[in-house]
């Protein structure tokens, strides 16, 4: 059945593929079907010039269509990580980062080298110098589950 509908498509074939494929990006995002829709496409102008030849078997469209796949994958991983540069929110989904900088007043005492400070609603483990409860401390770094403090 397939088989039928691709020979009487004939080269229009790889545009049916690359226009669903498209659609299916739209549907289901992630950057990644867009690239394989474009290379469907990109293979479909090449049947189209090359549909009477007898050296564009199916198997010859099947590899073109691989490796140009393949290509505009790593092409557009290449352009879609430029554009991630830049952000205006550098520390969005990075929590502890977003702190660096803020001061806080210990809620229990720094004792060898461990203590908890409260910022907004959550209580933090930090780490830094020995100093007693209602110290004031400045966040300098996150390791991700700790902040490392010093006083203010």
């Amino acid at each position: 059945m397939i088989q039928g509908i691709i020979g009487e498509l004939g080269p229009w074939a790889w545009w049916v593929l690359g226009i669903v494929l498209l659609i299916l990006e739209v549907l289901l995002p992630g950057v990644f079907l867009v690239w394989i829709g474009i290379a469907a496409i990109v293979t479909g102008i090449l049947s189209l010039a090359l549909w009477g030849e007898a050296l564009w078997s199916w198997h010859v469209q099947w590899l073109v269509f691989a490796v140009l796949s393949l290509v505009s994958a790593l092409i557009g991983r290449r352009i879609v990580s430029r554009s991630g540069e830049g952000s205006d929110q550098p520390n969005l989904n990075q929590r502890g980062q977003s702190l660096v900088g803020r001061t806080a007043t210990l809620e229990q005492p720094i004792a060898e080298g461990r203590g908890r400070i409260r910022l907004d609603d959550t209580m933090w483990s930090v780490q830094g110098p020995d100093l007693p409860v209602g110290a004031r401390v400045r966040v300098t770094a996150s390791n991700g589950r700790d902040l490392t403090v010093e006083p203010v």
